[in-house]
């Protein structure tokens, strides 16, 4: 079975068994009637083609590992030059990602453990890294929308991105939740995306994006805007891709530098109240 996908206007297609696509329903909202022009295109020019089977792991040697919360990504690459990323949930592999070299295809091999996860992690994958040359970058972030605007919250895990994100939803009128982990940024915009954190959020929306707020823990409640480097530097920790080549590195750079140019970014240092919520919501509207 193959099925059709847009995520930011990018399209591609995951093919596999039919029982997988039961645990693809964050996927549904991003999907494409098999019959539609959407799917037709998405079937001859896709961004990205991923095939989901069992089996074994593949010959690699490790280059760099990740881990987070009780997940852990092992990195490397091929004899023959292929990407390979290895996925761990609590200490258990859950499967293997062997990409083509422009990303443009991936195998991904599962071994019937925590399949879902990963399948979401080879398509986040597969998506950042095929992407990453036409202006798009997938955030570790929380948005929301507020007046027609999307407004993103970035910080180191722990620093507080969801929890600033309820207080607008339950401070500030008519705020809506856009994604509580894993938005797409493209061209200035920000897109909803099929993946979440703990709040499930899979919404098929988009919205300019108004602001960029870098958060961090304090005893007070001040925002300052950034600008500069200042602003390109708070960015770069917060886009999901490895840089493995010149193409990827390339491109995220040109984002990077685009958002800070062009999209107001400033650095709230925030207690978890509602003051912290209406003094950045100001300021950002502002």
């Amino acid at each position: 079975m193959i099925r059709y996908y847009k995520v930011a206007e990018h399209r591609f297609c995951v093919s596999g068994e039919e029982e997988l696509f039961t645990l693809m329903e964050n996927y549904e909202p991003f999907g494409l009637s098999p019959e539609s022009e959407e799917a037709r295109m998405a079937m001859n020019e896709p961004v990205f083609m991923l095939t989901i089977s069992n089996g074994d792991a593949p010959n690699f040697t490790e280059e760099l590992r990740q881990e987070e919360e009780g997940q852990e990504i092992v990195c490397g690459h091929t004899t023959a030059g292929e990407a390979v990323f290895e996925f761990h949930w609590w200490g258990v592999t859950a499967g293997w990602l062997v990409c083509s070299a422009e990303y443009q295809k991936g195998q991904l091999f599962t071994t019937g453990k925590y399949t879902k996860m990963a399948i979401d992690n080879a398509l986040m994958v597969l998506y950042a890294l095929s992407t990453a040359d036409k202006g798009t970058a997938l955030f570790h972030a929380a948005v929301v929308s507020y007046q027609g605007m999307g407004y993103m919250f970035l910080g180191p895990s722990g620093t507080g991105k969801s929890t600033h994100a309820r207080l607008w939803l339950k401070y500030i009128k008519d705020t809506e939740l856009v994604n509580d982990d894993n938005p797409v940024v493209r061209d200035g915009v920000v897109y909803g995306s099929p993946w979440s954190g703990k709040t499930p959020c899979y919404r098929n929306v988009s919205y300019p994006l108004g602001g960029i707020v870098l958060l961090s823990q304090a005893p007070y409640n001040k925002i300052i805007r950034l600008g500069g480097l200042q602003a390109y530097a708070a960015l770069v920790p917060s886009i999901s891709g490895k840089r493995w080549d010149e193409r990827i590195a390339d491109g995220l750079h040109q984002t990077e530098n685009s958002l800070a140019i062009n999209v107001p970014v400033w650095h709230l240092e925030c207690l978890p109240d509602e003051e912290a919520a209406m003094i950045c919501m100001e300021k950002v509207k502002g």
